[in-house]
Order: C-alpha cells, then sequence, then structure tokens
C-alpha cells in the first residue's frame, strides 16, 4: 500500500502565494484522494508492486486509464511538494549554466514557463525537465498525464496548473498565480540533484516505495 507523505514544510510555509487553507485542501483531500483510490486499485487487481513508477509505466502500456490517472497524481503530487521551498532560492552552478544555454536567462525560463502553464488549455501541469545530458526545455501535460513515461527526460520543477491548486487563492488569475509561484517557490537546489540525475551524476527523485 502506498501511504500519503506529509509535507516536507509547514502548512502555512508557502503563503501568500499558496495558502494554508489551500494546502490543507489540495494535500488533505485532493491528494489524499488520489492514493487511496489508487490503493484500492492495486487490491481490487491484486497487484503488490514496489515502485510507483513502474505502476504509472505499466498501466501506460496497457492501457487502465484509472489506474494511470490515480498512480500518476499521486507521483504528480508528491513531487510538485518536493519541487517547492519555503525559502526562496537562486539557480546556482550547472544549473544556472544550463538556465543560460537554454532560455538565455532566469528571466528567459521564467517567461518560458508562464507563458506554456497559463496557456495550457484545461486541467494539467507545468514542467521544466531535462533530457539526457542535461539540455533543459519546458513543456505541459494533460490531466494526470506527467513525464515517468517517457525515457529520457527528467523533471526538474513542476506546477500544478490544476484549478484547486490556486483558485482560492488567485481565483481565475492562473498566470499571475505562475508568476507569484516561479519568484517565490522553486526548489532550485533540489532542480539541481534532478539535472545531475539527468547527466548520469546520481539517481533522479522516487516516490517513496509501497509500505
Amino acid at each position: 500500500m502506498f501511504t500519503l507523505q506529509p509535507l516536507p514544510y509547514a502548512y502555512d510555509a508557502l503563503a501568500p502565494v499558496i495558502s494554508e487553507q489551500t494546502l490543507h485542501v489540495h494535500h488533505d483531500k485532493h491528494h489524499a484522494t488520489y492514493v487511496k483510490t489508487l490503493n484500492e486499485l492495486l487490491e481490487k487487481a491484486g497487484k503488490t508492486p514496489d515502485s510507483l513508477e513502474q505502476v504509472i509505466r505499466d498501466a501506460a502500456k496497457t492501457g487502465e486509464a484509472k489506474l494511470f490517472n490515480n498512480a500518476a497524481q499521486a507521483w504528480n503530487h508528491s513531487f510538485f511538494w518536493a519541487a517547492m521551498s519555503p525559502e526562496k532560492q537562486t539557480p546556482t552552478g550547472e544549473l544556472h549554466a544550463a538556465i543560460g544555454q537554454a532560455f538565455g536567462d532566469l528571466a528567459g525560463l521564467r517567461k518560458a514557463f508562464v507563458e506554456e502553464g497559463a496557456g495550457h488549455f484545461g486541467s494539467g501541469w507545468v514542467w521544466l525537465a531535462a533530457q539526457d545530458g542535461g539540455a533543459l526545455a519546458v513543456r505541459s501535460t494533460h490531466d494526470a498525464d506527467d513525464t515517468v513515461p517517457r525515457p529520457g527526460l527528467t523533471p526538474l520543477i513542476v506546477c500544478d496548473v490544476w484549478e484547486h491548486a490556486y483558485y482560492l487563492d488567485h481565483q481565475n488569475d492562473r498566470k499571475g498565480f505562475l508568476e507569484a509561484w516561479f519568484d517565490a517557490l522553486p526548489n532550485w537546489s533540489f532542480a539541481a540533484g534532478q539535472l545531475c540525475a539527468a547527466k548520469g551524476q546520481g539517481e533522479p527523485w522516487r516516490h517513496p516505495p509501497a509500505a
């Protein structure tokens, strides 16, 4: 059984961009429901996997849409919490250099990230990801879709653009939410570790295994 992991910071730690109320609703209700449904589906199917990543890959291959959606959303949310920091950070070192190479500078990345997320039609996620070798790209995915089934692509940071992620705090201003989020919350230290993994220098983040 997979468990709902606690947030790596206090519920009020990301305010004012993400309020305490939003984090309680988002983590304790939305994320928790995905984990609960995932476990129910696995139990019904008699499956006892250790790796959530493998559940996602297998469900994508077999076309088990409900299992994929709940497994991927459980993974996406856990990654989202890890990809944020209450302390404002700045990219340094190899990550700073890779951002410059791909986007010119951090302002260029901000523009690309915000435009991709704000322009995404419907629910989904906006990612900064690295290809094998370290080349960076901004991409968005629909609904529960994520980067796990795609070999050669390592996510560095992600922002949730489902309405429940921002509506209580920003109403329908998704662009304003993304701008405020990018300026204050990305965990660039975490992203740097993910970039190293994309270059074959260490392992990328994995979801905690089933208990």
